[in-house]
């Protein structure tokens, strides 16, 4: 059974991360990583990440990329994208389909 995506974007980005890692380019590849998002030790929602992975440099140095593949910035997203910062100081890269 092959992997399943929430969009024909997400799979092909994927495929591009892949290509990344099989390069050297991208290390510890992930996809759909589940973080809680908690306030005053109140759950309030998860987000699952796309993909996670470090990227690394010419130089040898990886920095953690936590990725979202969207289409559409939705209202929900955008307040989870907030809570990613402010809970975990996690910036979530955005990354959209060139048209």
């Amino acid at each position: 059974m092959g992997l399943r995506f929430d969009s024909r974007w997400e799979a092909e980005r994927w495929g591009q991360l892949k290509s990344m890692e099989r390069a050297g380019v991208v290390d510890q590849l992930d996809r759909q990583i589940k973080y809680e998002l908690n306030v005053n030790g109140q759950k309030i929602c998860n987000y699952i990440a796309d993909f996670t992975y470090l990227l690394v440099d010419e130089n040898g140095e990886s920095k953690f990329i936590v990725e979202d593949a969207k289409g559409v910035l939705t209202p929900e997203f955008k307040l989870k994208k907030k809570l990613m910062l402010a809970i975990h100081n996690i910036d979530i890269l955005l990354t959209f389909k060139k048209k």
